[in-house]
């Protein structure tokens, strides 16, 4: 039989009324098309646990495409592909466009750090025995997560004379892992049980488990300690003063991968923000010849507020704007206001297991396309920037203009937290900005939960926004 003929009301509701709807119902197309982005993607997971590894991995295919070191270039025009290496832990690159930075760039800002264990300064002891690594968690984590699971150690050391070591172990098969450990549910009534959730692990009690063998000489003092000091000192030349020029991280040694059994889904660690950071890469990797200068910033410190000289609260991105508009006499200030921008984080994905945080009709689902973000901060709009209802608009028409899924959401519900972004430091520079991203469940946790279509269709949102 025919379809019936659509009621007057039905067609109404069709013209005034916007309906969620997931992106498999909308664009099934899409689960077929992604498989070989999400699979790279996936593999870059599984090289790039940190700001450091992030920013080498970008380097090697930047300078694959053509790009130049900023300071080795005489002139920035048509056809020019510079970046700026920060410190090796945060990065800026940039394609002029076919306008004159008068007229203004386009920015992509993501942040390239994510939640982990770094190690005190002087970290390495023994107790009872047993070797550990006294930790300082960066960023905002349950620290109960990150009790018995398999960690690896990336990082560098400095030594006192310059050299630096690279270090990398629990990643390879073969390799050993570390630990914190946990206390027996048979045992833990009294000293553990009753603390509030942020305490059930504590932050002095991420200890790190690293061994227990001694050296073979009962004189010695700390015998373990000695006996893993000496593998270091083998492997790495290192004696332990050396920790305190060190940056060493503890990540979780899990390999990111599909998730369920249609593989619908992608987990893994540091998607907060690699998801969008590896988007911005590619997209700007393909970018040939943009109408407008198109620039990547992969940020560091976004998970402890963005100070510091490789975060975005610094000037990094003015004066590597300055540097561009220096070659062509460009005032950067008034290229700034002119600049529009995608600060590029993860939304909080709903939860239906703990929807109670969620205002259902505000929130970013999983398979329903890219999330924007008008504003995020907490209570009354606190510590954000919001994005104007022109530029709203613009963003609008760009997605649908290009055809790809997306939705509007919050940062939950208000006054139950609340957090932010990047988007205010690049506010302050006069750009408008928005946040774009994908919904994430599980955010800030060892292993978090992404959808292959909302990875795949945030990757064709910023290659849409460079055109």
């Amino acid at each position: 039989m025919p379809d019936e003929k659509k009621s007057e009301a039905e067609l109404l509701r069709e013209r005034l009324l916007r309906e969620k709807k997931s992106a498999f119902r909308k664009m099934p197309e899409l689960f077929d098309e992604c498989e070989e982005y999400c699979d790279e993607y996936i593999r870059f997971l599984n090289v790039a646990k940190t700001e450091r590894e992030f920013v080498n991995e970008a380097l090697k295919i930047l300078r694959q495409e053509g790009f130049d070191e900023l300071s080795a270039v005489s002139a920035f025009g048509k056809g020019s592909r510079v970046y700026f290496n920060n410190r090796g832990k945060s990065l800026i690159a940039a394609v002029a466009g076919k306008r004159p930075l008068s007229e203004g760039a386009r920015i992509i800002a993501a942040h390239i750090d994510s939640p982990r264990l770094d190690l005190k300064p002087m970290p390495l002891y023994e107790q009872n025995d047993l070797g550990f690594f006294k930790t300082h968690y960066y960023g905002g984590i349950k620290k109960y997560q990150w009790a018995a699971l398999p960690l690896a150690m990336h990082g560098v050391v400095v030594k006192k004379g310059g050299e630096t070591v690279e270090l990398s172990v629990g990643e390879e098969e073969g390799e050993p892992v570390f630990c914190v450990t946990d206390l027996l549910p048979h045992l833990s009534r009294k000293a553990q049980d009753t603390r509030t959730a942020r305490e059930v692990i504590k932050g002095e009690e991420l200890n790190i488990l690293i061994g227990s063998r001694p050296v073979d000489d009962e004189k010695v003092k700390e015998p373990v300690k000695l006996y893993l000091m000496k593998l270091l000192n083998d492997r790495y030349g290192m004696v332990e003063e050396d920790f305190i020029s060190a940056e060493i991280e503890f990540v979780p040694s899990l390999k990111a991968g599909y998730v369920g059994f249609d593989r619908s889904l992608i987990g893994a660690y540091a998607q907060d923000d690699r998801v969008s950071a590896f988007a911005g890469l590619k997209a700007l990797q393909e970018s040939e010849e943009p109408e407008y200068t198109v620039i990547l910033v992969l940020a560091d410190k976004e998970e402890t507020g963005s100070d510091g000289n490789t975060g975005l609260a610094s000037d990094m991105l003015k004066g590597f704007i300055c540097a561009l508009c220096g070659f062509s006499q460009t005032n950067p200030d008034m290229a700034l206001l002119k600049t529009k921008c995608l600060s590029a984080d993860v939304a909080a994905g709903f939860d239906p297991t703990f929807s109670e945080v969620s205002d259902p009709r505000n929130s970013a689902y999983l398979n329903f396309g890219v999330s924007v973000e008008r504003y995020t901060g907490a209570g009354g709009k606190g510590n954000t920037s919001e994005a104007s209802a022109e530029y709203v608009a613009e963003i609008r028409a760009l997605l649908d203009g290009a055809n790809i899924p997306w939705q509007s959401c919050e940062l939950g519900r208000i006054d139950e937290g609340g957090g932010g972004t990047v988007a205010k430091y690049i506010a302050r520079l006069g750009a408008d900005v928005i946040d774009i991203g994908v919904p994430v469940l599980s955010m800030h946790a060892p292993f978090e939960i992404t959808s292959r279509l909302d990875v795949y269709s945030l990757y064709r949102a910023f290659s849409a926004f460079y055109t």
